[in-house]
């Protein structure tokens, strides 16, 4: 699991197109569920337009399991993938983008229709600002009270968190790690512990 850019912020770009307003805004959505939650935001800010399209890639940037996209009334493939393909183009993750659009009176016919949404995705991705996410792990780890110096330094040199720990005989870590560097704290630990700390994958890795 590779670090990804996400969306640092929101953004809104908007143009006029033959007296058609396309409003575009992009945000950072984590999930399917979040990514539906600030379509309906959308939709209940601007109830009065014609359609509320969108796109979103709502996990890792190569999880096709959390894609989704809508043309909300637009003729078939004219709107929601034509939305879609930049966010894809991006190699952004966790990113929602919706266009609201205000009919001008004037049709677009369907190539004006996939060049107008395309480009307001395009416009509104070369302003956003991003950050990188590193995707995290989380383990369990039994460490002897000698040891836990050692294992507290190794784990901030692979900039890892401990997220609990619990003293008995021995001190119980549950620990969040960087996916890229997993492996190699898990080998040192190891080394270090003459095979006595062993990391446990948990559940609630993501």
């Amino acid at each position: 699991m590779k670090a990804y850019l996400i969306p640092a912020e929101t953004v809104e770009f908007s143009e006029e197109i033959k007296k058609s307003r396309f409003i575009t805004f992009i945000a950072h959505t984590e999930g399917i569920d979040a990514a539906k939650a600030y379509i309906q935001s959308i939709k209940e800010q601007f109830p009065d337009a014609r359609h509320h399209c969108w796109a979103f890639v709502a996990g890792r940037p190569d999880d096709s399991q959390q894609l989704g996209f809508s043309d909300d009334g637009e003729p078939t493939g004219t709107a929601g993938k034509p939305i879609l393909a930049p966010l894809l183009g991006s190699g952004m993750g966790e990113v929602t983008a919706v266009v609201v659009r205000y009919f001008g009176g004037i049709k677009l016919g369907t190539g004006g229709l996939v060049r107008a949404y395309g480009s307001g995705v395009q416009q509104a991705l070369k302003i956003l600002s991003t950050k990188t996410k590193v995707p995290q792990l989380h383990f369990c780890v039994e460490c002897e009270y000698s040891l836990v110096s050692l294992l507290e330094q190794v784990v901030e040199q692979y900039e890892g968190q401990v997220l609990s720990s619990e003293y008995t005989d021995k001190v119980t870590f549950i620990l969040s790690l960087p996916a890229v560097h997993s492996g190699e704290v898990e080998v040192k630990l190891r080394d270090m512990s003459r095979g006595s700390m062993q990391l446990i994958p948990l559940d609630k890795n993501e």
